[in-house]
C-alpha cells in the first residue's frame, strides 16, 4: 500500500501549515481583526437582507453587483478589472498557479506574510526570500540584487508589511517594479489604516503591477472576500483559475450591504487608528519593551522574553501572536492586534505585570 510519504510532494511535506490557535474564552488580539461589531440597526438590516437570499441557488458566475460595490467603495478606476477571491489568500494562490512555469521563481521580502511562501511552494514555484534590515526597513540594494540573480516570475510586497507594520518607501517599490522581469503583486490588506498610502494609481501605468485588497481588516473578516485589481490582460488569465462560485451568496450580499454604509466602517477605522496611538503610548511606558512604528491595525513589539510573555498573557485570558522563532529579526517579538480601548488597557496592564 502506498503511504502518504510516497505520494505527497517532498516540498509540501516539508511545509508547516498556517497555524490558527483556538481562541475560545480569550480576548482575541492575535489575528488583526476589527474588534467592533456592526451597529444594532445595521445588523438587523443585514439579517433581513440575508433572509431574502436564495441559498438554494448557486452564486452568479460573475458577481457584477459585488464588483460594482467594491469598485465604488475602493475608488477603482474603470480601466482596471476586479478578480474576486475567497479572501485574499485565494488570490495569492491563483496568481502563483498562473505563473508556475517549470523552473520559475517567486520572490518575497522577509519577514512578511507566510502565505506568500506557502502559496508559491504549493503551486510548484521555487521560492527566494530577501531579508529586510534588522529594523525591518527595506534593503533596496539587496532586493534589486536578488531580482537580478533569480529573475523571479513573481514578486510579492506587503504594503504596509505584515507582521512588522511598517510602510516601505513608495519610490523604492516602484523601482523594484521597474527592475522586475515578472509580475509584482502589492498586497494592500492594511490600506485602511495606512493614511492613504497606496499604489492603486500606478496599476494602469505599469504592465507588471497587480494590487491585492481585502475587506477583512475593515471589519468583515468572516465574509472572506478578497480581490485583485489588475489590468484586463492579467485579470483574464487569473479568471481562468478562479474556482466557480468561489464567493458565496451570503458573503456577497453582506459585503454589498455593509460597504454601502461606508460611514460605519470609516468611523470604526478612525477609532482603531486612534486606539493604535494610545496602545503605542502605553507600550512605550513599559520597561524593556521596544515598540515598532505601525501603519496597520496591529503593533509589533520586542519584549525581554516573548515565550514567557505570550504564555503569561494567555494565562490572563489574552491571546496575542508570538513571532519568536519565525525569523531571526523577530526574536522575542509579539504582535498585538489593536482591540477596543478596554481590551488594549487590559493588555497593557497584564504585560506590565508580567514584565515586573
Amino acid at each position: 500500500m502506498k503511504r502518504v510519504a510516497d505520494l505527497v510532494r517532498e516540498e509540501i511535506r516539508a511545509l508547516s501549515g498556517y497555524h490558527v490557535p483556538p481562541a475560545e474564552g480569550l480576548v482575541k488580539l492575535d489575528a488583526m481583526e476589527n474588534p467592533y461589531r456592526l451597529p444594532p440597526e445595521l445588523a438587523r438590516e443585514l439579517a433581513e437582507r440575508l433572509s431574502e437570499v436564495a441559498i438554494n441557488r448557486y452564486p452568479p458566475a460573475d458577481p457584477v453587483a459585488l464588483k460594482a460595490r467594491l469598485r465604488e467603495s475602493f475608488a477603482i478606476p474603470a480601466g482596471l478589472d476586479i478578480v474576486l477571491g475567497n479572501g485574499s489568500d485565494e488570490i495569492l494562490q491563483i496568481v502563483a498557479m498562473a505563473l508556475a512555469k517549470p523552473g520559475a521563481t517567486a520572490l518575497s521580502l522577509e519577514p512578511s506574510f507566510a502565505m506568500y511562501r506557502i502559496s508559491a511552494i504549493a503551486a510548484g514555484l521555487a521560492y527566494a526570500g530577501v531579508s529586510l534590515r534588522p529594523d525591518f526597513t527595506l534593503d533596496e540594494g539587496a532586493t534589486l540584487a536578488a531580482i537580478e540573480r533569480h529573475r523571479p516570475a513573481l514578486t510579492w510586497i506587503s504594503y504596509p508589511n505584515n507582521p512588522t507594520g511598517n510602510l516601505f518607501p513608495r519610490e523604492a517599490i516602484l523601482r523594484i517594479v521597474e527592475a522586475a522581469p515578472g509580475l509584482v503583486v502589492v498586497d494592500e490588506a492594511y490600506h485602511p489604516f495606512a493614511g492613504g498610502a497606496s499604489l492603486l494609481d500606478e496599476v494602469a501605468k505599469r504592465s507588471n503591477l497587480v494590487l491585492v485588497r481585502t475587506v477583512s481588516k475593515l471589519g468583515l473578516a468572516g465574509l472572506r472576500v478578497g480581490f485583485a485589481v489588475a489590468p484586463r490582460d492579467w485579470a483574464a488569465e487569473f479568471e481562468k483559475l478562479r474556482l466557480p462560485y468561489n464567493v458565496n451568496v451570503l458573503s456577497a450580499a453582506a459585503a454589498e450591504l455593509v460597504l454601502s454604509r461606508a460611514g460605519v466602517l470609516a468611523r470604526q477605522t478612525e477609532a482603531i487608528v486612534a486606539d493604535r496611538a494610545r496602545l503605542e503610548a502605553a507600550l512605550d511606558k513599559l520597561p524593556g519593551v521596544t515598540r515598532f512604528a505601525s501603519a496597520t491595525n496591529f503593533v509589533l513589539a520586542r519584549v525581554p522574553d516573548a515565550p514567557r510573555a505570550f504564555e503569561g498573557l494567555k494565562a490572563r485570558g489574552i491571546l496575542v501572536r508570538t513571532l519568536h522563532g519565525t525569523h531571526s529579526h523577530l526574536s522575542n517579538c509579539l504582535r498585538f492586534t489593536v482591540g477596543t480601548p478596554d481590551e488594549n488597557a487590559r493588555l497593557a496592564a497584564a504585560l506590565a505585570e508580567i514584565l515586573a
